[in-house]
């Protein structure tokens, strides 16, 4: 997987890992003689409508409820530079270059595969654009997420006639000015042109890859957050036990009790309670297995849709290989859009279930846990007030989890009489990201400092490891001072995977599997 250099559009399986190195320049995506030979006959199909006078949607017709006027030949040209600027349409703040340039990614290979119509030349020119760097400024709202993400797409591909913004070594600026400096013109559009590149779903998948990305970090951390806060509590990990979660086979929950018990496998602090008295924990300790293991369920279905999606023709019409053509809808968002909603919901919880157990680590019924995790509380809050954050951000994420998908508003005078809201779902979910990042940084701050009140016993190597990440910028807390700076650095352990990354190293070192993103099932290729 490393030592790939080089990714064949249109002909190698994409998929979200895939996607993300080569929009980090790790990978170079290219177009083999063969794939350029597919899509050069394409091309020529389109031109032999156009020479012909068939009518065929979108080469030589008005688009969406305009589908039926017929477009002469010496307008087909005309046409695709109209649609470009009629459906530029898009407001709001700008989203990532990172996504803009997924989606260039994702809409090469889809175009590549010769099903199109899409001329090499314009082709080369996007690919330009993503080995240069040179990303479009592309709005986030105005996609219905069908009929394919049109405002999105139609900005992203604004520069290709020269108009629009880009970002050049950073800085947004016309993309004129940076075609001059560069020595180039705008692209010339043949028939079909633009409505292969504004019609897809490459803005909602795009979107759907970093989901993917950043979930699965997400899931990872949630499983070592609560090892070290359930240590901390002195949770029992009986309920890790491999024949109880046998008798109830999710992939999920079976995937998340194996790694509880490596995460916690010889410890100390685990043996030192072998034989208490308490029955059973709470739920946010012993279903851990079963409520982060349905949320890798949700993942798992997010990928496997995503990665269909990846390696799919979603613009329409679609030039078939025995030279007909069909006008269908493959460019519906539906599929990833219903997906996403539900993904949503799995991250909600992971930071739903990371409150519980703050909340339940502040309690003063917890043997060897002060009350607050501080001594001398009543002069001091201690850790009372970040839960209060922590419980902001769950609310926040629950108002997010009303579906997109299950709203519809028609559009095209009727035409359109159905659309997904995907790209709704899409950037959604990482708004519930975003917020599920900060829950469980919050969640390490306080775990790191109940893990500190059961020394002087050892944890597994795992875990001391993990915590000594924790306490190299993190310093136990024997008073209030302010803590948000402290706070925004465990964040920043989990949005930066350095708090997984550590624990795989950990692992790797005493020749343990700790699976991680690269993992068969529960990574993102």
């Amino acid at each position: 997987m490393t030592n790939q250099k080089y990714f064949n559009y249109g002909e190698d399986h994409l998929t979200a890992g895939l996607a993300l190195r080569i929009a980090s320049g790790e990978l170079t995506g290219r177009i083999t003689p063969v794939a350029a030979e597919v899509i050069e006959k394409s091309r020529e199909r389109v031109d032999e409508i156009v020479a012909n006078h068939q009518s065929v949607y979108g080469i030589n017709t008005g688009f969406g409820p305009l589908c039926t006027t017929i477009i002469s030949e010496k307008d087909t040209k005309t046409l695709q530079y109209n649609i470009l600027k009629s459906h530029s349409v898009g407001v709001g703040d700008p989203i990532s270059p990172e996504i803009a340039k997924l989606m260039m990614i994702l809409k090469v290979h889809a175009l590549s595969m010769g099903y199109s119509g899409i001329a090499m030349s314009t082709l080369e020119r996007i690919i330009w654009h993503i080995d240069k760097d040179i990303i479009p400024v592309v709005p986030s709202q105005g996609s219905v997420g069908a009929s394919g993400d049109l405002a999105p797409l139609s900005h992203l591909f604004l520069p290709l006639i020269g108009l629009g913004e880009v970002y050049s070594d950073g800085i947004r600026t016309e993309t004129g000015k940076v075609l001059q400096k560069f020595g180039l013109a705008p692209v010339e559009l043949g028939a079909k042109e633009g409505l292969a590149l504004i019609n897809g779903t490459q803005f909602i998948a795009a979107h759907a890859v970093k989901v993917v990305e950043r979930l699965q970090n997400c899931l990872d951390n949630a499983d070592l957050i609560a090892a070290m806060n359930l240590e901390a509590m002195l949770g029992s990990v009986k309920t890790f036990t491999e024949e109880l979660h046998l008798l109830r086979p999710y992939r999920g929950t079976i995937y998340v009790a194996e790694r509880m018990r490596i995460l916690l496998a010889d410890s100390e602090m685990v043996l030192s309670h072998k034989n208490c008295t308490r029955v059973q924990d709470p739920y946010s300790l012993r279903c851990i297995p079963q409520v982060h293991g349905a949320s890798r369920n949700a993942f798992l279905h997010l990928k496997e849709l995503l990665h269909i999606e990846l390696n799919s023709v979603t613009d329409n019409p679609i030039l078939l290989r025995d030279g007909s053509s069909v006008s269908g809808g493959n460019f519906h968002g539906q599929p990833l859009a219903m997906a996403l909603d539900y993904a949503a919901v799995a991250a909600a919880e992971l930071g739903n279930i990371a409150d519980r157990r703050i909340y339940l680590s502040l309690k003063d019924t917890i043997p060897g846990l002060p009350k607050l995790l501080m001594h001398e509380t009543g002069l001091n809050s201690g850790f009372m007030i970040p839960q209060y954050t922590t419980a902001a951000l769950v609310s926040e994420n629950k108002s997010l989890c009303f579906p997109a998908s299950a709203d519809s508003i028609p559009t095209s005078m009727g035409q359109e009489d159905h659309v997904s809201m995907g790209s709704i779902s899409a950037r959604k979910c990482l708004m519930i990201i975003d917020n599920l990042e900060k829950i469980q940084g919050i969640e390490l701050f306080c775990a790191a400092q109940g893990f500190d009140f059961r020394k002087p016993l050892k944890s597994s190597m795992i875990m001391e490891a993990c915590h000594d990440l924790v306490r190299k910028q993190i310093p136990f807390a024997e008073s209030d001072h302010v803590m948000s700076e402290e706070m925004n650095k465990a964040i920043a352990m989990v949005k930066n995977k350095s708090l997984v990354k550590c624990s795989g190293e950990v692992a790797s070192g005493y020749g343990i599997k700790l699976k991680n993103e690269e993992d068969e099932l529960f990574g993102i290729y």
